[in-house]
């Protein structure tokens, strides 16, 4: 097995099964870092496929009050990582202070919704494909979660714009792969797909699925790779960027870019999260 590759599946099993410790004493011993327009919801959300309860983090735009105002949605996976140094792993996306800005110069303004990972059970649930070694699927189950239960939920509560047109979804790690699953399998759900660093090296069926499910022709997808991540890593996302082009996806509408010295952490997912989002929400060119 290639030694990059090796390396990187046991950062990625590692930093899944360290997850668990966000709620430890270490980080509650942290002060929380989310912005006033965060909020968590009281409720916790049955998967019931799964029969396992789930937090879900919501993060509104400054004026949401104050307005009449609809709102795109975002949603995205890992829910502790995104809006608060005191939940996170190894420190937040910083969501809310880069969508903060983004909306304070009158550029974009959108609803986010993070959903908490499993903890012990992240790589199942991000997964919608077996692994012999990592265990079962669990990743189908997750996003109908996501779509028939979590998305309507919020549409019924929140001032959306609930259309396919104005709704994307974004992870990192095996979160990048289940948003590129799901931008696949939900069409009419999902227009848009931030996809960084994805696991495809999780399941080859990724490759053979994507052949048998092309992008809608109106989906915008974002691919984004650390040039530390690995080669074999940077190797993968490029065969299905060139797949995705192959089977005649429109070139305007699909994105990737590998940065060198980006590392597979919330850093450097961090540091790109701005031009994603504005990226797939048409705001300005990159």
């Amino acid at each position: 097995m290639n030694l990059f590759k090796h390396i990187l599946k046991k950062l990625v099993v590692f930093a899944s099964m360290l997850l668990i410790l966000a709620g430890c004493e270490h980080n509650q011993a942290k002060t929380s870092t989310a912005t006033n327009n965060v909020e968590v919801l009281s409720q916790e959300f049955e998967i019931p496929r799964l029969d396992r309860l789930r937090k879900i983090r919501v993060y509104l735009p400054p004026n949401y009050s104050s307005s009449e105002k609809s709102f795109p949605v975002l949603y995205m996976h890992d829910g502790q990582n995104l809006f608060d140094d005191k939940t996170s792993y190894v420190g937040e996306w910083g969501v809310d202070e880069a969508l903060n800005q983004l909306h304070n110069q009158n550029k974009l303004s959108l609803i986010v919704v993070g959903v908490d990972n499993g903890q012990a059970q992240r790589m199942n649930e991000l997964s919608p494909w077996q692994n012999n070694k990592y265990g079962v699927a669990e990743g189908e189950q997750y996003m109908q979660f996501i779509v028939e239960q979590v998305k309507p939920y919020i549409d019924s509560h929140y001032r959306t714009l609930a259309d396919q047109q104005n709704t994307a979804i974004m992870g990192s790690s095996m979160g990048g792969l289940i948003s590129h699953y799901a931008i696949l399998k939900y069409p009419n759900t999902f227009s848009k797909a931030g996809i960084f660093s994805p696991s495809f090296w999780y399941s080859e069926q990724v490759y053979k699925f994507t052949e048998q499910n092309a992008p809608d022709e109106k989906a915008r997808l974002f691919y984004l790779m650390g040039g530390n991540e690995g080669s074999d890593s940077v190797a993968n996302m490029e065969k299905m960027v060139h797949q995705i082009k192959r089977q005649g996806h429109s070139a305007d509408r699909i994105f990737s870019d590998v940065v060198a010295g980006g590392e597979h952490n919330e850093q450097f997912w961090r540091a790109n999260f701005e031009r994603a989002v504005m990226w797939l929400y048409e705001v300005e060119s990159l």
